[in-house]
């Protein structure tokens, strides 16, 4: 099962999304967004911008 993006609606009246794993762990989870249509925004861009995102590996080894 492929991941998802779930928008939800807090107890303030903001918009935030989960990005959620095809087993239905959160993997991330959004800033809050004043609008629906700003949080779409979000999703969008994380649908853009994730693939040629770089690692930035700060493990001390």
């Amino acid at each position: 099962m492929a991941g998802k993006f779930v928008l939800k609606k807090g107890s303030t009246g903001k918009f935030h999304f989960n990005l959620m794993a095809g087993n239905g762990q959160v993997i991330a989870t959004s800033e809050a967004y004043e609008s629906k249509a700003s949080a779409l925004n979000g999703i969008k861009s994380v649908q853009t911008n994730a693939p040629s995102a770089e690692i930035d590996d700060q493990t001390a080894d």
